[in-house]
């Protein structure tokens, strides 16, 4: 496995919508020293050359903690960035169709096929599933981790389809990669979602948006600590 599943406990993802004063670097470093174990870029309706550039920028603000750079979407950013990996939807690129790319990528690059083939393996493949039949086809295909939800009516996605505790763990129980929560989570009602085998939390807002970056990080983390056994 690509990943371990302690480094999904708090998945942090960007947005800058929210970045204010701060700029998005500083605000990645913040989440990272309140306890994020894994970042992913989000952006949207922007040119790849620019989605690059900032990949490059959030890679940088991630590499001095050692933690990992998820690129939303966009495999050929996540590969020419640098970055550890990509998280597809249900109607993106097929991981094992991804993982190919990653191969060709390298070889393109003179690499050996050996070489190739390892670095396709080390790349992060996260896919989104909402039913136990696409989790099983995720995992099946190769993904390293399943993001799963809205658990939560999510101010980012007011369209979600939305996932029960039950189903969540449903979903859970029917594959043996790590799954991660999102939509809507904050520290405050992350405890309904317990005992429902998680291996972590994706959250937006409840970092990004808040006044205390840090601070609402590590309550963050401590909560999802507490929640996964």
């Amino acid at each position: 496995m690509a990943i371990d599943r302690k480094e999904l406990t708090l998945y942090a993802i960007t947005d800058r919508a929210w970045t204010g004063k701060r700029t998005l670097e500083e605000q990645i470093a913040l989440a990272i020293e309140g306890g994020a174990t894994i970042v992913q870029l989000r952006e949207k309706g922007i040119p790849d050359e620019i989605y690059e550039a900032r990949a490059r920028s959030a890679k940088a603000a991630c590499a001095p903690y050692g933690v990992k750079l998820i690129i939303d979407d966009n495999v050929q950013v996540a590969l020419r960035s640098g970055a550890d990996g990509v998280h597809v939807g249900i109607e993106d690129m097929p991981v094992d169709e991804i993982r190919s790319a990653v191969v060709q990528y390298w070889l393109e690059r003179g690499k050996l096929l050996s070489v190739a083939m390892e670095r396709a393996k080390k790349f992060i493949i996260g896919a989104t599933a909402k039913t136990v039949e696409q989790a099983r086809e995720a995992q099946s295909a190769g993904a390293d981790y399943l993001g799963v939800g809205a658990v939560f009516p999510s101010p980012t996605k007011t369209n979600a389809i939305r996932i029960t505790k039950e189903m969540l763990a449903e979903i859970t129980s029917s594959v043996t990669i790590p799954v991660v929560a999102i939509g809507g989570i904050t520290a405050e009602n992350m405890r309904e979602i317990a005992h429902s085998g998680i291996s972590g939390v994706a959250v937006v807002s409840a970092i990004f948006a808040s006044d205390d970056v840090y601070n609402a990080a590590k309550l963050l983390r401590r909560t999802a600590e507490e929640i996964i056994k």
